[in-house]
Order: C-alpha cells, then structure tokens, then sequence
C-alpha cells in the first residue's frame, strides 16, 4: 500500500481505538457523555452496553492496525475487508442512532478504502 493509503488506515485504526476508550472505560464521565449526547442517568444505566460496543471498535482497530502493518497480499486483504466493516457499521449506525455517525464513521472508512483500492 502507498504511504498515503496506510496513513489512512492507521488514522481509521486510532479513531476506533478513541473510541473504544469513550465507551469502555470513560461512558460515564462528561466527555463521552458529551461526545455521545448522553445524559447521566441513561450512561449510569448503559455502561455495559457501551463497554461491549467498545469492545467491537476495538476489534476494527485491532484489524485496521493489522493491515496496515502487514505485507501484501494479505495487508490488503485484510485493510480491504475492515475498511468495509466500518463502513458498512457506520452506515447502520448512522440509520439507527445518528446521523452524525456517516460523517464521523462512514465517510473516513470509503475515503481510506478509495485510498487503498487505489495504491493496489
């Protein structure tokens, strides 16, 4: 993959891993609360939810990272194959929770996965 391409992936692969931390360990503080347009009493109420939707970023941080760190064919493959997870993840998101999902989730992964399908 070109520079620009893994740049991309990596910078895919730190948002997950933010968000992961927002929602695994810091649900309940004010930042997330703010990030996530929560109010108190419905984070108290959702913390383990949250940590097990965080613990999934964390997955798709995990498989970005991979691919963009392994050689090719398989660095591809797999940047590929994550890249259209997130995607198609922020789209369902963006469908059931916010809006604000396709620009923060969606939008990056197609712009990272042009990238990638690109420099192939």
């Amino acid at each position: 993959m070109s520079t620009l391409a893994t740049l991309a992936v990596l910078a895919l692969a730190a948002l997950h891993a933010y968000i992961l931390v927002l929602e695994m360990f810091l649900w309940t503080t004010p930042r997330a609360r703010a990030a996530f347009g929560t109010s108190v009493e419905f984070a108290e109420g959702t913390k383990a939810l949250a940590a097990n939707q965080g613990l999934y970023n964390g997955f798709l941080a995990a498989g970005l990272l991979w691919g963009a760190v392994a050689s090719d064919p398989v660095g591809f493959q797999v940047s590929v194959f994550f890249l259209v997870c997130v995607a198609v993840a922020g789209v369902y998101g963006a469908a059931t929770a916010s809006r604000k999902i396709l620009f923060v989730q969606t939008v990056p992964a197609l712009v990272a996965l042009a990238l990638v399908l690109l420099a192939h």
